[in-house]
């Protein structure tokens, strides 16, 4: 199997240009952590005291959810915290299992692929491989996640498929179509379905019981994934000469404030930085980009202005 190509640090920095980008920190992956609940419990706060807010904190809550599973991705490369014990416990417990995911099964999954991005043996190429679509065919997408029937597919139906078929040898596993919705949720259906009872259980006693259906899981069932949807269309789709330059192995997104705020956390829009050096703490990647930009390769990264315009180039197929 032939790995995605690389490029050393060396290539682009002196090694007194490249030491401040390695640096990890104690604090700063778990304080991303305590901003994200932070903020989902604020605007939880306000939901139950203004209901006329309820639209615009459906859509903060859904983001800063995608924003903890992109801190489970942070932690997947260690980022949360020098200390790997806790890295892994904040990563899995504080933000995998909240929206479903299990960092022990994702971690493996996406670091295959980083080993073989946009290659053949790349897991995640299924996400990027259909576009360009239609414009119609991105509507019916975007239809069915704010509708909740993605959310029905992954935290429903395909855990009980996978269900079904650990009990007979006879019933087909859910297929590699369904690796990326598997890992993401599939194996973590128990400990999920205990964290919201545990959640329901805690806003009932306060009082607030119906905000749990109508400030979390709405969100989780709506919102969320739409941004995820973007998200991972963002970061591969339609990238040319991706599988063979490791400067075009994924995309950045020049995201304005709104689009961090309702689409964007945690600066996951800095995704061909990320791809060029993984182990880069996230909070360190608008520096990076500042960094590689006066280089003369930074030329060859694939760019976008916004995440419109992401969206108008993955909709070029014609109807």
């Amino acid at each position: 199997m032939s790995a995605a190509p690389r490029v050393s640090p060396s290539e682009l920095f002196a090694p007194g240009e490249w030491a401040p980008f390695q640096v990890r920190s104690d604090w700063k992956g778990l304080a991303l952590v305590a901003h994200c609940w932070i903020v989902i419990g604020l605007t939880i706060a306000a939901g139950t005291a203004w209901p006329v807010l309820i639209p615009l904190c459906v859509m903060v809550v859904g983001t800063r959810q995608l924003g903890l599973a992109i801190l489970m991705h942070e932690a997947a490369h260690g980022g949360l915290s020098r200390n790997l014990a806790i890295n892994d416990f904040v990563g899995h417990w504080l933000c995998a299992v909240p929206v479903g995911a299990s960092l022990g099964a994702y971690r493996p999954y996406h670091l295959s692929h980083h080993r073989f991005a946009q290659q053949p043996q790349d897991p995640d190429l299924m996400l990027s491989a259909p576009f360009p679509i239609t414009s119609a065919s991105l509507r019916r997408k975007i239809i069915r996640d704010l509708t909740g029937q993605t959310f029905f597919k992954q935290r429903i139906l395909l855990p009980l498929a996978m269900l079904r078929s650990s009990r007979s040898r006879d019933t087909p596993g859910v297929g590699a179509d369904h690796d990326y919705e598997a890992v993401v949720t599939g194996r973590s259906a128990v400990p999920f379905l205990a964290f919201n009872l545990g959640l329901l259980l805690l806003m009932s006693l306060a009082g607030v019981g119906w905000a749990f259906w109508v400030l979390w899981i709405l969100p989780l069932a709506t919102w969320f994934p739409m941004v995820t949807r973007i998200r991972n269309i963002a970061e591969h789709a339609c990238v040319d000469g991706s599988a063979s330059d490791p400067f075009r192995a994924a995309r950045t997104t020049r995201a304005a404030w709104w689009e961090r705020a309702f689409i964007a956390p945690y600066w996951v829009n800095f995704h061909a930085e990320h791809h060029l050096f993984m182990h880069v703490p996230c909070w360190n990647l608008p520096a990076l980009n500042r960094a590689i930009s006066s280089r003369l390769e930074a030329q060859r990264m694939e760019t976008a202005a916004s995440y419109l315009q992401v969206l108008k180039t993955a909709t070029t197929r014609p109807s």
